[in-house]
């Protein structure tokens, strides 16, 4: 895409970047067609969010920057829709679609030619984008149908919901209220399901109450790290007389920039609806979101408007809902699977059972609290489905089938993979195990024991950990110590130069910090400002190693969940091994020392910093503050010393305004420093 540039000047080439980065956005997110690399795309969006650092005047609120940023909100607004969101009435069976067909026609007469569209029942939240002279303005939730809730800033965020129209001022509405439904892919869904459970936070029963939480955050930096999508599909009020039907609706959607709903066919009688019913129950698999159902709808929207509503529910349309599918099956066995990071998962094993068209012989059955709460044990008969069609997983166990030979499972106290002690936190569901060189995890171990605020070890990348620990030439952290340049490059696509510099960093990885290594270490709860306390206090790790829970706890910000951790972690015969290696290969822990010339001047006091400073990164700062004995923290309460405001704040200056903490600029805070 070749854009020309008037005068040279900032706003145009603001304006023309933006107007290439919504024209690959809109190939990349609602035609599937991508044109650029994701690096040139990337790149893009660097230059556009720098020119608008240096001119802000020149910030719009459809500047494809603009996506998140909002402050987060107390609660949500209402909305009540001009034309109400309805409800569909449900056919389940082809006799109900016959019923559907003879009162329209009814209601029309017999002269009424009607012509049906069909299309895919997408399983997802149903909401509301208004556009104004082709801006996005408002979005909303269905609601009740009469009032929903404004969710707008977390709408922004769907990378697939166009901020600006595309077309002319001529050929876009005025007013155009978009209606669709906001989803989660079934993959994503799958992947977000692992990420919660490895965490060991709740998870999403599907897809759709997935995308429904997603939507609901009060934070839209929240909503903006779930993959979530829109298709859209039918229309509320809108200033263009020239539309008469439903399909031309959709077309006009398209040449707007909003991303349709696919799979539509047009339909003359029941005959017709009930072979597209059959191709897409057939095709339902192949689908990258999840459906149960197809909706009918009249085609002309004069028709529509003569047909009405009864009760909450269009006359003209309806949803035919795809059977359930489940089976029946029995329980052979249940395994224990450890994932990446160390979390381990039930999952049964079972006689072969075809589901959905596909074979199923295995089921997640999540953690130990799900099979107590559904009572599942090793040779029940239990009902089975694919969860959003693609995860299969238990639903219940058939309890009259049961013989009474059926065996009560536990989770191990041991790790199946490395033998290594296996924990549950209080309050959480999943159990972990505390293994550092477990060969399950052992690539993620690697990373976080590598990357920049732990060990800083430049050039490991994921494609260069995976190559090593599957090559068999690091089996724990403390082998990368170990490794010689011979060992590298006999690794494929490795040069001579690569390997001597990755060895390099390496080498120089060596003279750290005690707290940079606590932290390496991935201990549970320890993170970067936990390691900065117990390094602080002990400066030797062999004193914290020594350590008791009694002991732990009594250290200010230390609570018996990390004093717990550490101990555990401290008790592991291979974690002390891989320690007495990391000696071994020279890897000198110092003492944290405070910067050269600087006292405790900071003692006793906290930071919380906000918006952009210009001097300093936000670590930067927050490594000064602790250099001189103070604490940089991201909550804010009464007990703050100073509230640090940079450039463009965010919600946490006017909080600090109501709570009477100082605030001070970035010139004070050098002050304070110098």
């Amino acid at each position: 895409m070749v854009l020309l540039i008037k005068n040279n000047d900032p706003e145009s080439i603001i304006n023309a970047l933006r107007q290439k980065i919504n024209y690959h956005n809109y190939h990349y997110h609602v035609l599937d067609a991508p044109e650029i690399s994701d690096a040139e795309f990337d790149g893009l969006m660097r230059r556009l969010e720098g020119l608008e650092k240096e001119f802000p005047d020149l910030i719009t609120p459809d500047s494809p920057t603009q996506r998140v940023g909002a402050p987060p909100l107390d609660e949500f607004k209402t909305v009540k829709h001009f034309i109400p969101m309805l409800s569909l009435a449900n056919a389940m069976d082809e006799e109900e679609v016959m019923g559907f067909d003879q009162r329209v026609k009814k209601l029309l007469g017999p002269t009424v030619d009607i012509e049906y569209v069909a299309e895919p029942k997408v399983d997802g939240v149903a909401v509301e984008l208004l556009y104004e002279n082709g801006k996005f303005a408002i979005g909303s939730t269905r609601g009740d149908g009469v009032v929903g809730e404004e969710i707008t800033q977390n709408l922004r965020t769907i990378k697939s919901i166009p901020l600006s129209l595309i077309g002319t001022e001529r050929e876009i509405p005025e007013l155009l209220e978009v209606r669709g439904e906001v989803y989660l892919g079934m993959k994503d869904f799958q992947e977000l399901n692992e990420r919660r459970q490895e965490e060991g936070a709740p998870l999403f029963a599907n897809p759709r109450n997935a995308a429904a939480g997603s939507l609901r955050q009060l934070d839209s930096t929240v909503t903006e790290k779930r993959p979530l999508n829109i298709l859209c599909h039918g229309v509320g009020r809108v200033s263009d007389a020239s539309l008469e039907t439903h399909t031309q609706i959709l077309d006009a959607f398209g040449k707007w920039g909003l991303r349709v709903i696919p799979n539509l066919k047009t339909c003359k009688n029941v005959e017709e609806i009930s072979e597209y019913y059959r191709e897409m129950d057939e095709e339902r698999e192949t689908l990258a979101y999840e459906v149960d159902g197809i909706v009918l709808k009249v085609n002309n929207l004069e028709l529509q408007h003569r047909l009405g509503t009864v009760s909450r529910s269009p006359r003209w349309a309806v949803a035919f809902k795809f059977k359930p599918k489940q089976a029946t099956t029995k329980i052979k066995d249940i395994v224990v699977q450890v994932g990446r990071t160390g979390a381990l998962t039930p999952v049964a094993t079972m006689e072969p059972v075809s589901l959905s068209g596909v074979e199923i012989s295995r089921a997640t059955l999540h953690n130990q609290d799900e099979i107590d709460r559904k009572d599942i044990r090793i040779g029940d008969i239990a009902v089975v489905q694919r969860a959003g069609d693609v995860i299969p997983e238990v639903v219940k166990i058939i309890e009259a089938k049961r013989t009474g030979n059926e065996k009560k499972f536990t989770m191990p106290g041991k790790c199946p993979v490395c033998s290594a002690e296996v924990f549950k936190p209080d309050g959480e569901a999943v159990h972990r195990c505390l293994g550092l060189s477990c060969p399950a995890k052992l690539k993620e171990t690697i990373k976080h024991f590598a990357s920049k605020k732990a060990m800083n070890i430049d050039g490991l990348g994921d494609s260069l950990v995976a190559r090593l620990t599957d090559a068999g030439l690091v089996k724990n952290v403390a082998d990368l110590y170990f490794l010689s340049k011979e060992d590298v490059m006999s690794l494929e696509r490795v040069a001579e130069k690569s390997a001597g510099n990755l060895l390099l960093s390496i080498e120089t990885s060596k003279e750290t910090t005690l707290e940079k290594l606590l932290f390496a270490l991935g201990i549970r709860y320890v993170g970067e400002q936990t390691s900065k306390v117990l390094a602080d206090h002990f400066r030797d790790l062999e004193a914290l190693m020594n350590s008791s829970e009694d002991g732990l706890i009594l250290i200010h910000e230390i609570g018996p969940e990390v004093a717990s951790s550490v101990v555990r972690f401290f008790r592991q015969e291979d974690n002390l091994r891989v320690i007495d290696r990391l000696k071994e290969a020279g890897v000198n822990f110092r003492e944290i020392e405070f910067a050269e010339g600087k006292e405790k001047r900071f003692d006793g006091m906290t930071f919380v910093f906000t918006g952009t400073l210009s001097s300093f990164t936000r670590d930067e700062a927050k490594r000064e503050v602790n250099n001189m004995g103070g604490k940089a923290v991201s909550g804010l309460s009464r007990k703050t010393t100073y509230v640090v405001m940079g450039k463009d704040p965010g919600s946490k200056a006017k909080k600090a305004g109501t709570l009477g903490v100082n605030i001070i600029t970035e010139d004070e805070f050098k002050e304070l420093l110098a």
